[in-house]
């Protein structure tokens, strides 16, 4: 006996497929944050965040542009309330666009990335976003940055530091915090 039309789990011709696509709404979104660095040191205060899966995923800094904000005051802003180091934006470092969804939005984010001196503060995982912090030798941080755009970034910036192999000379085992600001991991 043939199968009845209907039931053979396809659409029959003629009619609509029942399943309805979930429609999502596009958005854009823009960040700024960067790479601080304590120069003198070779360091650079990074933030890890846990995934969905509870790996621990180490990026920049980085957040939303408050209305009246520029780029860069968002970046002092953000590396602040992520790290608790004070920075000062010396030069931008490039830009990152990338897709996600979240919820039923389609998201189009754009993150402005700048080169900051660190010039104060007290390393810190304050922020409720924030899992852990560190300080990382600038020369390790191709090997611990999880994502890979931002890894391009922080090459350009190192070459912008002088520090055109990064790593050469290091030793990977000096961890010091700079002067005057603290060593606290999450």
């Amino acid at each position: 006996m043939p199968p009845s039309p209907g039931r053979s789990g396809g659409a029959q011709p003629g009619r609509r497929n029942r399943r309805r696509r979930r429609r999502l709404r596009t958005v854009d979104e823009t960040s700024a944050g960067g790479l601080v660095v304590a120069e003198a040191e070779r360091l650079a205060a990074i933030i890890g965040r846990s995934d969905r899966r509870g790996r621990l995923l180490w990026s920049l800094p980085k957040g939303h542009i408050e209305p009246g904000e520029t780029p860069e005051q968002t970046a002092v802003r953000e590396v602040a309330e992520e790290t608790g180091i004070i920075g000062r934006v010396t030069v931008a470092i490039g830009t990152i666009d990338y897709w996600f969804v979240a919820g039923n939005r389609r998201v189009h984010k754009t993150v402005h990335h700048f080169l900051l001196d660190a010039v104060g503060g007290e390393l810190s995982d304050e922020d409720v976003e924030v899992t852990e912090v560190a300080w990382v030798p600038l020369g390790e941080l191709d090997q611990v940055l999880a994502y890979a755009d931002e890894r391009r970034l922080v090459r350009h910036a190192l070459t912008l530091l002088g520090d055109a192999q990064p790593g050469a000379g290091e030793e990977t085992g000096s961890r010091k915090p700079p002067r005057n600001m603290g060593t606290e991991q999450g």
